[in-house]
């Protein structure tokens, strides 16, 4: 790789940076670079078969495919097909399995009672009486106002804490709102129109769309030990977090990530479902995955299944997964994309470069935008 002959150079294998590096081979017809500081494509949505069970595992976590914006699907469809799988997610309190998001099932279950689905709110109002906050100022309040404090305490308090590191109360009443509260027994957790997961798995789609020849692919490659013998005309597309970028020179934006433990157990279903998340501060991890549950239309072994615990942790600068947001993050990631507008030739974006807690969707909507208003002109 001759990097001073580089025109464009995407840094990021993930969604952002493969859909800009597809469109620019694919739609421009321009050759273009794309490097990963990991030894393989697909960023976290990275997906492989455990050679013991045959089973296809989401190295970082599992993630399912949905949206509602026709154009995001029709492009996302033109490298894969996908199953018919309908996400729900299951969280166990004090031995106790519960719907989550709240519905009905969960709130008939908490308080033993038999509510029909005109009676919740009046129920809840009830318990939201005993604790109010008219201009809830973080997540402990807004959640306390949705669902009154005692479901808070046993299904949202103890997750996030472990979650975030952080009591509910430092951060911002935004992050519950991603959380619905149903007043029926749907338990499906998305309410886009199409979601699943995709067919041949996720790698495959990022080798369908890194397949042209005019796409050059290097793993392995750390952008912050090339960039010095780029050329000055080389436009650079950057999905990485943009403290890094400037070597921290303000301070580090705060980011969670996480750790996992791959188990092979010797029955052939552990959960019953592909999340179970753990409510309970006490219990180190957050939730257990079992991916083979993602996949219903496959064939697996009936003796063996495998589950993965995942633990969140403090990103140490080296492997951020989610952007925390706040505050100060908000105003010192200002700082930086004031330096990224002092320098030639560079666009940013992607949950890393945008500090923003995209989804899957989100992130192909926004790299489909940068690339029709900031490259194809």
């Amino acid at each position: 790789m001759k990097l001073d002959e580089i025109e464009y150079l995407v840094v990021g294998a993930g969604f952002f940076g493969a859909t800009i590096a597809e469109r620019i081979a694919n739609d421009l017809g321009k050759s273009v670079t794309i490097i990963d500081k990991r030894n393989h494509i697909g960023g976290n949505c990275y997906s492989e078969i455990n050679a013991e069970t045959g089973i296809e595992v989401h190295k970082y976590g599992t993630h399912i495919f949905h949206t509602s914006n026709t154009t995001v699907w029709d492009y996302i469809n033109r490298f894969t097909s996908f199953n018919g799988y309908n996400h729900q997610v299951l969280t166990t309190f004090e031995n106790k399995v519960y719907q989550m998001p709240i519905n009905l099932e969960t709130i008939n279950s908490f308080y033993n009672v038999n509510l029909k689905p005109f009676e919740v709110d009046e129920f809840l109002d009830k318990e939201r009486a005993k604790e109010f906050y008219p201009k809830p100022q973080n997540m402990e309040e807004q959640s306390i106002n949705y669902f009154g404090r005692p479901l808070y305490e046993a299904l949202l308090k103890g997750y996030t804490i472990k979650q975030w590191d952080k009591v509910p109360s430092e951060l911002p009443a935004s992050i519950i709102q991603r959380l619905p509260q149903r007043n029926n027994y749907n338990e499906n957790y998305y309410f886009d129109t199409w979601q699943g997961i995709p067919s041949l798995g996720y790698t495959k789609i990022f080798e369908k769309m890194l397949s042209s020849s005019l796409i050059k692919l290097q793993l392995n490659t750390d952008f912050e030990e090339i960039k010095e013998q780029l050329n000055e005309d080389t436009v650079i597309i950057y999905s990485g977090s943009l403290d890094r970028l400037f070597n921290f020179k303000y301070g580090q934006l705060d980011y969670r990530t996480l750790r996992f433990e791959e188990e092979v157990k010797n029955v052939a279903d552990y959960q019953g479902t592909a999340v179970m998340n753990y409510a309970e501060k006490e219990t180190p991890y957050t939730r257990i995955h079992e991916p083979k549950h993602l996949h219903p239309e496959r064939d697996f072994l009936d003796d063996k299944t495998l589950i993965v615990k995942e633990y969140s942790l403090q990103d140490n600068g080296e492997a951020p997964y989610y952007p925390i947001g706040g505050t100060e993050n908000k105003e010192l990631y200002a700082k930086y994309l004031a330096e990224v507008a002092k320098m030639k030739n560079i666009i940013v974006g992607g949950r890393l470069g945008d500090y923003k807690y995209y989804d899957m969707h989100q992130t192909i909507e926004n790299a489909l935008s940068v690339y029709e208003q900031h490259i194809k002109q």
